[in-house]
């Protein structure tokens, strides 16, 4: 399993330039993959806690029940102008904290009333997509592997 800890210990420039970009706002979004196949996209905060990448989901939100049955997810930071910031995307497979303290201490935002869902991400991929000189700039981070740049005019 990779963790946000792991990047940062692999790639600490660029894992600190995609954190940047998912704390530069409050809400992001969410890829899941539907019981059909398709996907499904829902809005969803982060945290950054105990060395992971976090988020939550009220209790058998669709979103929560695409997860349970497939893991397989990828979160896209709010937009920026890619001249100012970059765009942001991870992607992984989220795993649900069951342990009730760990729980809370991985809660994103303020607790919802009553139970809810809370994820880690195994992290599998870190993009970070800008404009640098007129060149599109895609810096593809993946575990073990390092980071790979990609240089479009």
């Amino acid at each position: 399993m990779a963790t946000w800890e792991q990047f940062e210990e692999e790639a600490a420039e660029l894992a600190a330039s995609v954190r940047q970009r998912f704390e530069a706002a409050k809400t992001h979004v969410l890829a899941t993959v539907r019981k059909d196949g398709s996907p499904r996209v829902s809005g969803s905060e982060v945290d950054f806690m105990g060395g992971d990448l976090s988020f939550g989901s009220m209790l058998d939100a669709v979103k929560a029940r695409d997860l349970l049955r497939d893991g397989r997810c990828a979160i896209h930071a709010h937009p920026a102008d890619p001249e100012n910031g970059g765009d942001a995307k991870v992607a992984g497979v989220a795993v649900e904290i069951t342990d009730a303290e760990e729980k809370k201490a991985h809660a994103t935002g303020e607790e919802p009333p009553g139970d809810f869902h809370a994820f880690r991400l195994d992290l599998r991929e870190a993009v970070l997509t800008s404009v640098e000189g007129g060149q599109l700039v895609i810096r593809v981070w993946r575990p073990g592997a390092g980071v790979s740049t990609v240089r479009r005019t």
